[in-house]
């Protein structure tokens, strides 16, 4: 039996990165992986999916070429090759955590782990043993019982990837936002898209600003958008599909080419030996404390299949102070309010902290700004001026309480907030950090200048 300090189930961004800062630790460790190295995030998550985006975003640019004064007579698209992209940088950064795992030693066992009492792995009928098993098998598609998906006609994220043949209608059930960026690369690709969205909002997790700014947009390129709306039943015995979506207004019947199902992950913790093992579990997630330990000695899990935020840079983080807890280190548990949130529709959103509406709810006396991006110079000239930045400060003490943007390349300045944050930065250390001109950015401090009335350029 081949034994280790660590063995990891599960190789994402939360596995692999665990994997390897368990290595720089001086542990001897493995890593079991049933797929491709790199989980669902590298090979049908957020790695490939930016790619398609990028493609629709530049093919968006030939389309409106003449706003910014040039003359593009004959372009088009190769769906086949925009999905070929997306699949070659998935497959160029796979090989890269091959790489990585080489390079830190990590010893890679293919096939499905499935846990054993005594601290033991059993990966296809051999078993391998360690002081510390730590289970990241991360999540899946989830399926609700009104729309099964068949992978042809009612379709998941990795089939919607990796389409043959684009479809000239499709139906999207759910906003959050796997949703949304398959709404809005599909729509901008051509495909008559439609959102059907069960809350009142879309996007909604997000302040109630963003919500109905990014449905603004939304409508403004063509996509339909149906809020407070339920598929209740969706028929596929045609050449395509006919969805039935109930509303407020009475029932309505879609028809498109197919359906993709975006409502939210299933935990990959089946048949992994949990129930073997006495690992406690409640409401498809494991149990675990601030430092990521089950109920059961020697056995941990990180990312998805635990209650946090189902976030790659979360189950990094979780991974990460896992192992440096069990090296021994100093650490502390991670905060999950200063967690940020990013969907890379266009525009793109970006949160971290409360909402306004949470932080009114929880009886706080708070200050808001508000800066639009059309008073900003650079989004002009780039010809992106859809968009905000909104913040929340509490009024009192000047606490940085919560900060959303939606507009073009947020996603990349959201940091400024989740660093302020963590290092209790009031609204004044802010508005007197100097902040170059002329950038996105500055729309931050333009928002936080709205909020104590010193704004400049409203």
């Amino acid at each position: 039996m081949s034994k280790y300090d660590i063995i990891v189930l599960g190789s994402g961004p939360g596995g692999y990165v665990t994997a390897i800062r368990a290595s720089q630790l001086g542990f001897k460790v493995a890593v079991v992986e049933k797929e491709s190295l790199g989980g669902v995030c590298l090979n049908w998550g957020c790695i490939p999916t930016k790619a398609l985006l990028k493609s629709a975003q530049v093919f968006e640019y030939l389309k409106h070429a003449s706003d910014y004064g040039l003359s593009v007579k004959e372009y088009d698209k190769d769906f086949d090759a925009v999905v070929n992209r997306s699949r070659n940088v998935a497959e160029g950064m796979s090989k890269g955590v091959q790489f990585l795992m080489k390079k830190n030693k990590i010893d890679v066992i293919k096939g499905f782990g499935k846990l054993k009492p005594g601290k033991k792995v059993e990966v296809e009928g051999k078993e391998y043993s360690a002081d510390h098993i730590i289970v990241a098998t991360g999540a899946r598609s989830r399926e609700l019982p009104s729309l099964p998906q068949d992978g042809e006609k009612v379709i998941g994220y990795r089939q919607a990837m990796t389409l043959k043949k684009q479809p000239k209608k499709m139906i999207v059930v759910g906003s959050g936002a796997i949703g949304v960026e398959f709404a809005y690369f599909y729509n901008a690709m051509g495909t008559e898209v439609t959102v059907v969205e069960y809350l009142p909002n879309i996007v909604p997790v997000e302040d109630i600003d963003v919500s109905k700014q990014l449905e603004k947009s939304f409508k403004k390129s063509g996509i339909k958008v149906m809020t407070s709306a339920e598929v209740t039943k969706v028929d596929t015995s045609g050449t395509g599909v006919k969805a039935t979506v109930k509303t407020k207004k009475g029932v309505e019947v879609l028809e498109a080419d197919l359906v993709l199902s975006a409502v939210g992950i299933k935990t990959n913790i089946e048949g992994i030996g949990l129930e073997d093992v006495g690992i406690a579990v409640d409401r498809d997630k494991i149990l675990v404390n601030d430092f990521y330990q089950t109920n059961i000695p020697g056995y941990y899990a990180i990312g998805d299949v635990t209650p946090g935020q189902a976030l790659a840079h979360v189950a990094s983080a979780e991974g990460i102070l896992c192992v440096e807890k069990i090296a021994g280190q100093h650490v502390e548990a991670l905060d999950y309010g200063n967690i940020p949130g990013c969907t890379y529709a266009s525009p793109e959103i970006a949160s971290v902290g409360l909402t306004e509406k949470q932080a009114k709810d929880q009886g706080l006396d708070i200050k808001v700004g508000k800066f639009p991006f059309s008073a900003s110079g650079k989004a002009s000239a780039s010809g992106a001026k859809d968009g905000f930045v909104k913040v929340i400060f509490d009024a009192k003490y000047g606490e940085w309480l919560g900060c959303h943007m939606i507009g073009a390349g947020v996603t990349d300045m959201i940091a400024e907030a989740v660093l302020g944050r963590k290092l209790e930065t009031t609204g004044h250390e802010v508005l007197k950090t100097v902040h170059p001109h002329p950038t996105m950015s500055e729309a931050v401090m333009e928002a936080v200048a709205d909020a104590y009335d010193e704004v400049i350029h409203l």
